[in-house]
C-alpha cells in the first residue's frame, strides 16, 4: 500500500517512520503541503492518503481522490469535521481517525491555559526577565471551590473533569449523553443554561458540528457570569471570535484561552514570524492582556504522537485482506 502523508512535519515523519518498521506492507511518502484542490495532484498514483486537522477533505477534493482510485483516508486526529463523510461514503472510501491518541494531553493543556490566565505566569515571566519583581496586576484566585463547566465529556472531557475535581472544583457537565465514569468522579450533569449561569470557568471539549458551531456567541455569553473564563482546546469554530472580542471589551469575558482558532488553517503549524498575518480579528485577540493563544499544541506530547502514528498505520493495515485486496465495507472507522 502506497500512502501519501499530507501536512507532514518533521516530528510526524519521525514517529510514522518509527512505527512503520512493524508495517512493512505500507510504504509512506511524505508531503509538507496541506491537502487542498491546489495540491490534490500529489495524491495521484497512491492507494491511500493520511491527513491532519486542517487538510481540505471537501466534496470536490474527495471526488478527485476517487478519480485517482484512492481507496482510504486515514486521519491523524480525532476530529473529522473537515471531511465530507457523505461524499466519502458515496465513493466507498473508508475514513479512519484516531479517537484515543492521548486524552490527557489535551486535557492537561486546557488546565495549563487555565493556570496561565489565572496566575498570569506569562506576564510574570517577562517581568522578572526585565528585573521587575512587582506583584501589582498579577493577582489570581484559588481554583479550589470554583465551579467549572465542561461542555463535552468524551475521553478528553472526562480527563479534564478528573483533573479539575482533583483541584477541588465543583464540576458541571453538558453532553448529549452522560458519561457514567464522569458522574462517578463527582461531576454533575446539567443543561447548558445552568452550566453557563453557574460556571466561573467554561472549557470546551465537544466536536464541531452544526449544533456546536459558534457555541460561544453573544447570546450564550449573555447568560454567563461577568468575568467568566473560557477555554477552547477543541475546534476553533466553536467560538465566534468577533463576538468573543466584544465580550472581552465589555468585561463579560474575563479570561480567554485558545489553542484553536476558526481561521487557523493558513497560520497554525507554520513559522509565520517573518510574515504579516492578514487576519485583523486574530491580531486584535493578541492585544488583550487577558487572552492567551497557543498554536494547536494541546495534543503535542510524545505519547500522543506515537499513539497517532501507531493507530494510523493499524487503521491502514486493516484495509488489507489476506489476499492483498482492500476491504470496502467500512465507511467510517471509530
Amino acid at each position: 500500500m502506497k500512502v501519501a502523508v499530507f501536512s507532514c512535519k518533521p516530528y510526524d515523519k519521525r514517529t510514522l517512520l518509527a512505527a512503520s518498521d512493524e508495517h512493512q506492507e505500507i510504504e509512506l511518502f511524505f508531503f509538507e503541503s496541506r491537502l487542498s484542490l491546489e495540491t490534490i495532484s500529489l495524491a495521484e498514483n497512491f492507494d491511500a492518503i493520511s491527513c491532519f486537522v486542517n487538510d481540505d477533505l471537501s466534496r470536490q477534493v474527495i471526488d478527485r481522490l476517487a478519480s485517482y482510485n484512492v481507496k482510504a483516508i486515514a486521519l491523524r486526529c480525532a476530529g473529522y469535521n473537515n471531511v465530507d463523510l457523505c461524499c466519502a461514503k458515496a465513493h466507498k472510501i473508508p475514513v479512519f481517525h484516531v479517537p484515543d491518541y492521548s486524552p490527557t494531553s489535551v486535557a492537561e493543556h486546557a488546565v495549563a491555559l487555565i493556570m496561565t490566565l489565572n496566575r498570569k505566569t506569562h506576564r510574570a515571566y517577562h517581568r522578572v526577565k526585565e528585573g521587575n519583581f512587582a506583584l501589582e496586576g498579577l493577582l489570581g484566585f484559588n481554583l479550589e471551590g470554583k465551579t467549572v463547566g465542561c461542555i463535552g465529556t468524551g475521553r478528553i472531557g472526562a480527563a479534564f473533569c478528573r483533573i479539575m475535581i482533583g483541584f477541588g472544583c465543583n464540576v458541571l457537565c453538558y453532553d448529549i449523553e452522560e458519561n457514567r465514569h464522569v458522574v462517578s468522579l463527582g461531576a454533575e450533569y446539567t443543561d447548558l443554561e445552568t452550566l453557563y449561569s453557574r460556571s466561573d470557568i467554561i472549557s470546551l471539549h465537544c466536536p464541531l458540528n452544526a449544533s456546536t458551531h459558534h457555541l460561544i456567541n453573544k447570546h450564550s455569553l449573555s447568560q454567563m457570569k461577568p468575568g467568566v473564563m473560557i477555554i477552547n482546546t477543541s475546534r476553533g469554530a466553536l467560538v465566534n471570535a468577533q463576538e468573543a472580542i466584544d465580550g472581552l471589551y465589555r468585561g463579560q469575558i474575563g479570561y480567554l484561552g485558545l489553542d484553536v482558532y476558526e481561521q487557523e488553517g493558513d497560520m497554525f503549524f507554520e513559522d509565520m514570524s517573518d510574515n504579516i498575518i492578514y487576519d485583523s480579528v486574530f491580531q486584535l485577540l493578541l492585544t488583550f492582556p487577558n487572552v492567551v493563544v497557543t498554536g494547536h499544541q494541546g495534543y503535542f506530547t510524545d505519547i500522543a504522537l506515537h499513539h497517532i502514528a501507531d493507530t494510523t498505520l493499524e487503521n491502514l493495515k486493516q484495509m488489507l485482506s489476506e489476499g492483498g485486496e482492500y476491504k470496502r465495507e467500512l465507511t467510517f472507522k471509530n
